[in-house]
């Protein structure tokens, strides 16, 4: 008798033991994407800013440091590239979209969010989308996300929700006119998401955050921590990182309280390399410090105060990258980047080049979701961070007005629109002070060969080539804030 209890009781536990199995074979963790906008390399405390990051270095130094991660030169490549897994060339996208522009991120891509809404996964986005805005059917909420709270441009008024004279802030299509920064208002519909969760789904969240993008707004409280800060736009460009600091310190908090943190992997990154002045050439800064010193700021003419602004006011520190934002040097697109997740990554450096392309095919592997022939130019990356493998790693692409770089890592070849060549090997030279094209011509071939290459879609962008856009935008630029004196843009879209 002792004898049939016994095996009754081992096939018991042997059973709820396959059941775990198949239990852990379903296990999906939740994922959260935090993105910061125009986030210097050296605007964080553990690349050793000046400005406090507590909790960034607290998931910094228990999480993945992404020393080599390459975003894209500008916002709306970068997040056409983390959404689709594809080089933004092959898209087309490969410039800032506009309030002007009417289209977006073409619709027969599959997107990020879609992937994981058809796992089972929860979806929604909080903050910026900067993919499409004059349709519906390029809204977040069209493109696989069950939720979305934020705004659609390129960037808003942090306390008037304004572009370009039109509210851009919504919830799910319906315009929201309140009161509040923008950053506080995100976080807590972040945290009551998650709050409110279904518990029987994973979840996956986009935290798409416009600090520290210009305009120079946050509350005064941060701005006076800094003000032993000289610089006007860097003090305030401080506060607003570290309000973005404190917003991530409420979202991991709220993971915590609701014993999530274990089953979330948290990948943080900056759209671009931080905006400074350094970004341009010092013949435009002497143009636009003159035109300042005569009129004021802000000047008179809408489309000069746009160039004044993005040219003179960002207080970003790209430190020792080369230049910032919009520029094919390293500084405007390689940006500070980890991954967290407590008890599943061990604390490390990764030194493998890891790009925004790669973001999508890595989060499927870490989440054991499998797609039929997924064709990403990005490729997965989970053994480098997981086991601190060595893997591929896939040629990499950028383009701006002033030309076109390519990547074969350590190998990076710049190509402006000149005809000027340089190229550098950015592991032994990452301030790009040592042009060695001349002692390398097999290599310049080489990835000259590569950029005329690779597939390159019908271009959904407005180009600053074109003359009859750049009379156009003169007279109604972007404006990031100011007064609501047009229809929103739920309002306009079709």
């Amino acid at each position: 008798m002792i004898k049939f209890f016994l095996l009754g009781l081992l096939s018991m536990q042997l059973g709820i033991a396959f059941a775990h199995a198949g239990e852990a074979e379903k296990y999906r963790p939740n994922i959260v994407i935090i993105i910061a906008d125009d986030l210097g390399w050296n605007d964080v405390g553990y690349n050793g800013s000046e400005i406090a990051t507590p909790n960034l270095d607290k998931l910094a130094n228990e999480g993945v440091i992404l020393n080599r991660f390459y975003a894209q030169p500008t916002c709306t490549p970068t997040r056409a590239a983390l959404m689709t897994g594809k080089s933004p060339l092959r898209l087309g996208v490969t410039y800032a979209i506009g309030h002007a522009n009417k289209k977006g991120l073409p619709l027969e891509e599959r997107t990020l969010a879609q992937f994981f809404q058809e796992a089972g996964y929860q979806t929604a986005l909080f903050g910026k989308w900067h993919l499409g805005h004059a349709s519906r059917d390029y809204w977040p909420t069209s493109r696989g996300f069950d939720y979305f709270y934020g705004n659609l441009l390129g960037g808003i008024g942090y306390y008037t929700h304004v572009h370009s004279h039109r509210v851009d802030w919504q919830r799910n299509g319906e315009t929201v006119r309140e009161e509040g920064y923008t950053e506080h208002l995100l976080t807590d519909d972040l945290t009551r998401a998650i709050e409110e969760r279904d518990p029987k789904k994973p979840m996956f969240l986009i935290a798409s955050y416009n600090v520290p993008h210009l305009p120079n707004e946050a509350p005064e409280k941060s701005i006076k921590r800094y003000r032993k800060i000289d610089d006007p736009h860097r003090r305030v460009h401080a506060a607003m990182t570290h309000e973005l600091d404190i917003a991530i310190g409420k979202v991991v908090k709220t993971l915590e309280k609701e014993n999530m943190l274990e089953n979330t992997l948290i990948w943080f990154m900056s759209d671009n390399g931080g905006l400074n002045p350094g970004s341009f050439p010092k013949p435009q800064i002497g143009m636009f410090l003159q035109l300042q010193d005569w009129y004021g700021a802000p000047l008179p003419l809408d489309g000069l105060e746009f160039f004044r602004s993005n040219i003179l006011d960002g207080g970003s520190d790209n430190t020792p990258l080369r230049s910032g934002k919009g520029s094919v040097y390293d500084g405007g697109a390689r940006v500070p980047a980890l991954v967290y997740w407590k008890g599943s990554l061990e604390p490390n450096e990764s030194n493998q080049m890891i790009t925004a392309q790669d973001v999508l095919p890595t989060l499927l592997a870490a989440a054991n979701i499998e797609v039929s022939d997924p064709a990403f130019d990005g490729l997965q990356q989970w053994s480098a961070l997981s086991e601190n493998a060595e893997t591929p790693i896939a040629d990499y692409f950028m383009q701006t007005g002033s030309g076109e770089a390519a990547y074969r890592y350590p190998w990076k070849l710049i190509a402006f629109s000149d005809g000027r060549r340089e190229l550098y090997n950015v592991e032994d030279d990452p301030s790009e002070t040592n042009d060695v094209s001349g002692a390398q011509p097999e290599m310049v071939a080489n990835l000259i060969e590569a950029l005329s290459e690779i597939p390159r879609g019908e271009s959904v962008s407005i180009l600053p080539t074109d003359q009859e856009f750049m009379r156009s935008f003169m007279q109604d630029p972007d404006i990031f804030g100011g007064e609501e004196t047009l229809p929103s843009y739920t309002e306009i879209a079709h």
